[in-house]
C-alpha cells in the first residue's frame, strides 16, 4: 500500500483551538509536513464556528458525514452544506481524494493523546500499535461504529486514518504543552508514512491495547430531567483507569455516593466532558482489550 495524499483537518469543532492553530502553522510553514513520497494538505473545517468560538453554528459538523446525508438535497443547514463541501474536497474519487485523514480534536476530559478508530482496518491498527508502542502517552479508543454507512464523522470520508483527541484543555484555549504533544505526534505519523512508502518499515507482530466502547452513561437525574449528581471526585480525571463494581461513580448533591453497579471492570473515558454533557453523557464505559496486529 502506498500513501499518495494525506489530509490534516483542524477546527471540525470551532472551539477546539489546538487543531485550528496547528493547521494554521502547517499552512504557514509547509516544510514541517512535507515528505518526499506523498502530498500533505491541511483544512480548517469550520471557520465560521472558529471565529465565533463555538463548537458549531447549527449542527455538530462531526455528525454530518453519513453517506446518505451527504447525498440528501434536503440537508441544507450551515454544517450540512459544509460537510458536502468537505466531501467534494477530500472524499470524492479522483486526484483530490485523500488516502488518509487525521482529524484533530481536544477535550476537557483527561484523555491524554487518544487515537479514535472508527474501523478495524489493518493499516489503522498497525499504525496505532506503532504509535502507542513508541509513545506511552498514546491510547487507542475504538468507537461503537460497525460500518462505513453508520459513520457520521469527518474521517468517514477515508477508510484510513482516525481522529486524534488531546486533553484535558478548556474550550477556546491554547496550551503550548498540548499543542507540542499533538504536533510531535503528527510529525511522527508523517515520518512513519514516509518510511512505509519507502519500504523501510518491517512487518512484525505487535500487541495493541485497545479500549472498546461498551455504552455511555448519563448523569443521575430527577424525574423532571434535572441533574441530581456529579461525577464522584474519586473518579474525576481517571480516564482509562479501571472502575470496579461497587466503586464510587457519582456524588449526589445531598452527599450520597452512587456506586458503579455493573458486573465487570470497565474503563471510563471522556469523563465529565463539557462537550458531551449537553448530550446527556457523563462518560463512556469501555472494555480493555489486547490484540495482536
Amino acid at each position: 500500500m502506498k500513501i499518495r495524499r494525506v489530509a490534516i483537518v483542524g477546527g471540525t469543532h470551532g472551539n477546539e483551538f489546538t487543531g485550528v492553530y496547528l493547521v494554521k502553522k502547517f499552512a504557514q510553514f509547509p516544510d514541517l509536513i512535507t515528505r518526499a513520497s506523498f502530498e500533505t494538505v491541511t483544512l480548517l473545517a469550520n471557520p465560521k464556528a472558529f471565529n465565533a468560538v463555538l463548537r458549531y453554528i447549527d449542527k455538530d459538523l462531526n455528525r454530518c458525514f453519513l453517506q446518505k446525508d451527504l447525498l440528501d438535497s434536503t440537508k441544507n443547514s450551515y454544517e450540512e452544506m459544509l460537510a458536502k463541501s468537505i466531501y467534494k474536497i477530500l472524499g470524492l474519487k479522483g486526484d483530490k481524494q485523500a488516502d488518509l485523514i487525521f482529524d484533530l480534536h481536544t477535550t476537557t476530559a483527561n484523555m491524554g493523546l487518544t487515537l479514535i478508530l472508527s474501523n478495524n482496518h489493518p493499516f489503522n491498527l498497525k499504525l496505532a500499535a506503532y504509535l502507542s508502542h513508541i509513545n506511552p502517552l498514546v491510547r487507542v479508543y475504538r468507537t461503537s461504529i460497525d460500518s462505513a454507512q453508520s459513520n457520521p464523522y469527518l474521517n468517514s470520508l477515508c477508510e484510513l486514518g482516525f481522529a486524534i483527541e488531546a486533553g484535558p484543555i478548556a474550550h477556546g484555549v491554547l496550551s503550548a504543552t498540548v499543542f507540542q504533544k499533538m504536533e510531535e505526534l503528527i510529525c511522527t505519523i508523517l515520518d512513519y508514512l514516509e518510511n512505509l512508502n519507502s519500504g523501510n518499515i518491517q512487518s512484525n507482530n505487535q500487541t495493541l491495547t485497545l479500549y472498546k466502547y461498551l455504552l455511555d452513561v448519563d448523569y443521575p437525574r430527577n424525574e423532571d430531567g434535572t441533574v441530581r449528581a456529579m461525577v464522584h471526585p474519586e473518579l474525576q480525571d481517571r480516564d482509562y483507569q479501571a472502575l470496579d463494581p461497587g466503586e464510587p461513580m457519582f456524588l449526589s448533591f445531598d452527599g450520597t455516593t452512587i456506586a458503579y453497579e455493573g458486573e465487570s471492570t470497565v474503563y471510563p473515558i471522556f469523563i465529565n466532558s463539557a462537550a458531551y454533557s449537553q448530550e446527556r453523557i457523563a462518560m463512556y464505559l469501555t472494555q480493555k482489550q489486547r490484540i495482536n496486529v
